[in-house]
Formats: structure tokens, sequence, C-alpha cells
């Protein structure tokens, strides 16, 4: 798994790749403009480029843009629906411009529709969303959900019928994010419970549609349907609950991205999570035998 983190844009675009290599980024995450905004300033293209090439400069092995909070591409109501493929949109056109491999979405909420209606109004935004930009590179992930309210994607049987009603299925996977795993009541700390989430992967979506991870530890307990990040090993979860998925070879090529919490001295708490993950990818080491003494 490459492993990297969720890096701010505050310092420009093009410096984000260089920062998160500098604190052992193998992959970065970014938002394209404030994630509590409709609508940011346009994407000039030659901050775009710039930070296409930083990417690759730094020699990093895969980045997403994460989509705003504010659309709902489930909503029932026609003037936030309309506003929200607007916004979605625009998103997929500025990561499209950025060069990232995914767009992360959050799937949206069904607001007491019912999640049937929830799927099919998911599925229409993104097919008209794809029908207005052929030609596309970006990827565009779902995000599973903690099970809070009527928020979509707790459930993999929706992620993939709503995956089922794509008609470009290569436009479209699944990201998933530990934390939210584990509010929801999948426990996957163990090789026995990490096993039956394949398990279930495989029955609805299959593993060949999971594209990323976040890597969050959880400040509340399993099943709690709280959606609360805490630093790896700090949490619920626990450092070793994360080495059954990050060592699986299957997801060797996938990028697994921190969105932990930061204190104030920038990064470094990020510095130590990728430590102490990259520590879980070691052999454990043998023990040596103790040497005889004679008399």
């Amino acid at each position: 798994m490459y492993l990297g983190a969720h890096i701010g844009i505050a310092g420009g675009l093009a410096e984000a790749p260089t920062v998160g290599r500098k604190i052992g980024c193998e992959a970065i995450q970014i938002f394209s403009k404030s994630p509590q905004m409709w609508a940011g300033p346009p994407l000039a293209e030659p901050a775009a480029k710039a930070f296409a090439q930083a990417v690759r400069n730094e020699g990093l092995h895969t980045t997403a843009v994460h989509h705003g909070y504010l659309t709902n591409l489930a909503s029932p109501k026609p003037p936030q629906l309309k506003q929200s493929r607007t916004a979605f949109l625009d998103e997929l056109k500025r990561a499209e411009l950025l060069e990232v491999d995914h767009l992360i979405l959050h799937p949206g909420a069904h607001m007491g529709s019912g999640a049937p209606t929830g799927v099919t109004t998911i599925a229409e935004s993104l097919n008209g969303a794809f029908d207005a930009t052929p030609g596309f590179k970006v990827r565009v992930l779902l995000e599973n959900a903690a099970g809070q309210g009527t928020a979509m994607g707790t459930h993999f049987e929706d992620l993939a019928d709503i995956l089922r009603r794509v008609v470009d299925r290569e436009r479209v996977g699944i990201a998933l994010d530990t934390c939210h795993l584990f509010a929801a009541g999948v426990d996957f700390r163990t090789e026995t419970g990490y096993g039956e989430l394949i398990d279930r992967v495989t029955a609805t979506f299959g593993t060949d549609a999971v594209r990323a991870f976040h890597l969050n530890d959880a400040k509340a307990d399993l099943g709690s349907h709280l959606d609360r990040h805490e630093n790896i090993g700090k949490g619920k979860i626990g450092a070793d609950g994360f080495r059954p998925l990050i060592t699986d070879p299957r997801w060797n090529e996938r990028a697994g991205y921190l969105e932990t919490p930061l204190g104030e001295d920038e990064y470094s708490a990020y510095e130590q999570d990728l430590k102490t993950l990259r520590g879980l990818l070691k052999p454990a080491s043998a023990k040596k035998p103790r040497r005889r003494t004679t008399k």
C-alpha cells in the first residue's frame, strides 16, 4: 500500500506534493478549494500544471482530490440536488485539470426519501456528470459512511447498486475509510474479522472496485455510528488493528491516506502515524536463541 496523507494547500497547490514527500508520503490527497464552499475561485491552468509537475518531480505514486462537504447527490429536494450536481461537475473538472487519479466523494444522504431512491438519484447524478465530461481520466470514488443519519454508503449493497447503475464503470470505484467501517460495526482488527470484511467486499462491489483507503483510527466504540477520527494507535482500532489491512497484497498499488488529527506542530502527527503504519509492514524480528553457558 502507498501510504500518504491529506495535505493542505494554503502554501499553494504546487507546494503540497513537496510537503507530502518531506513528511514521508508516497501519495497525497488535497482539497481543490475550501470544502465548506459550494464554488471556489476558478482553478488557474498554470497552477494546476505546476501541481501535476510537482507530483511527478516528487515521485508520488497516486493522488486524489477530496470533494467538498456540502454536496448531496442523493438529495430529494430539487434546488439542493441541482446545486449539488453543479458543484460536483465543477469538482470533477478541477480534479481532471489537476491530473489526479481520483476524486473521493461522500455519496450523500437520502434525507428520508429511502435508500432505494437515494441510490437511483446518486447514479443519475454520476451518469449526468460523466455524460458532460467525455474522455475524462479521473475516477470518482464513493466513500463508505459511518452509519450516521440517512447518509448513503454505510451498506455495501447500496454502494454496489450505485456502481451497477453507472453506465461507464471505468469512471467509478470505492474508497474505504477505516474509522467509518469501525463506527458502522465492521470489526476488521483480527485476521478473522478482516477475512469477513473481504468476504463482504467480494460479495458486493468486489475488491477490484476498491481504489483507495482513508486510514483513520476511531475515537468512538465499534458500532457507535460516530465519525470521529483519531491518530493511529490512539483510538479504539489500535495500531495492530490496521495490520491485516495494510499488509494485504491486494492493496499493494492502492493509496492509504491519513486524515488523522493534527496538532500545532504542523504535520508531525502525520509523520508519527506513517511511522507507526510502516512499522506494521516489517516482519516481526526473530528472537535470538539464548546461549547456553557451560561451567
